[in-house]
């Protein structure tokens, strides 16, 4: 789910004005798209990186801009899913015992 985040704000350059934001956007889904890939092994370091960096970034545009319109409240849910998910299983990986 955080690599097709990354995909669509980076493609979301395409269909907006290039500002700060966009900028900061794009910045951000390249971010996840490299997050996305360290998932597909076995770090627990990505883990970490795909609960902290989500978490930032949805706080960062709850604070900035509070009570926009649909996207960013669907981004921001977006972010809260992937950070529970992605604590959901670092919490079992570093509970269970290794093989």
């Amino acid at each position: 789910m955080i690599t097709l985040s990354g995909i669509g704000q980076i493609a979301a350059l395409w269909h907006r004005e290039l500002n700060e934001l966009a900028v900061i956007d794009a910045l951000i889904g390249a971010v996840y798209l490299i997050i996305g890939l360290g998932l597909f092994g076995q770090s627990r370091f990505t883990l970490f990186m795909a609960i902290v960096v989500p978490t930032a970034a949805a706080a960062y545009f709850a604070g900035t801009y509070p009570g926009t319109s649909q996207l960013y409240i669907a981004r921001i849910a977006i972010d809260g899913i992937v950070a529970s998910a992605s604590l959901l299983v670092l919490w079992s990986a570093r509970h269970k015992p290794s093989v």
